[in-house]
């Protein structure tokens, strides 16, 4: 395929991720509500174990509605997120052999699971642990937390997690292609596990040592299993099993 030919297919691609975003944000619009319930269940939780009022605010009439659209938004954008992964493995497989297209069912598989993955343990242990700490240390002060400013704390918190767990999809494409190796990453695993705790202290949204380490303590898990999928899928690995099996 020439150059325009790659634009042409690209663009047909996003035509079509967008189109089934949009059908999923109108099959989740009428459910924006008991979504924010299912988000704001640990401030619920926290508040509650703190004595405080179970109750969040809004500074700005729009701001309800706004953000049920945003809800709404990326719950269709997940609902609808094996398609538009879908779409993606159509445009760059075919710039793929014929026998590494058989990875496309493991690899939305794996995308999915391993985002979800990340979002359940950011929605049942990073999360909470943050929110309890937080506001056990200001309990002093009475806390009025706006909708916008705790949903955009969640979905940095939720995403950043499922995020964080597709390193193992990521090592695998960098590893099929042959620009890693799992011999090089783990004589580096020490400077790796130098920069997960300086990326886990970043991304982090409390000061603690605790709630660091339970950001890290995921990726560094995440990480050596990488170094297993690379040593699976290097192309040189790859060759001395079949040089193996032909002899």
């Amino acid at each position: 395929m020439g150059f325009l030919e790659h634009l042409e297919e690209l663009r047909k691609r996003l035509i079509y991720s967008i189109l089934a975003v949009t059908v999923g944000f109108f099959a989740c619009w009428k459910y924006a509500e008991f979504i924010f319930g299912f988000m704001q269940r640990p401030i619920m939780e926290a508040l509650h174990r703190n004595g405080m009022p179970e109750k969040l605010v809004y500074l700005n009439p729009t701001e309800p509605f706004n953000l049920y659209l945003k809800i709404a938004f990326l719950a269709g954008l997940f609902l609808t997120s094996p398609f538009v992964l879908y779409q993606v493995w159509l445009f760059i497989s075919p710039g793929l052999y014929r026998h590494e297209k058989r990875y496309v069912f493991p690899f939305m598989f794996s995308t999915v699971f391993l985002f979800l993955a990340g979002g359940w343990f950011g929605y049942k242990l990073v999360y909470p642990a943050a929110l309890n700490f937080l506001i056990d240390y200001g309990k002093q002060f009475q806390p009025m937390i706006t909708i916008g400013e705790y949903t955009d704390l969640f979905l940095t918190i939720i995403i950043g997690m499922g995020v964080i767990f597709e390193l193992p999809i990521l090592v695998f494409f960098l590893s099929l292609m042959g620009i890693v190796t799992a011999g090089w990453m783990w004589r580096n695993l020490r400077y790796s596990i130098l920069v997960i705790f300086i990326i886990a202290a970043i991304i982090t949204p409390t000061t603690d040592i605790l709630n660091m380490c339970i950001f890290a303590a995921p990726m560094v898990a995440l990480y050596v299993v990488s170094i297993g999928i690379a040593w699976l899928v290097h192309p040189a690995q790859r060759r001395a099993r079949a040089a193996r099996r032909s002899s």
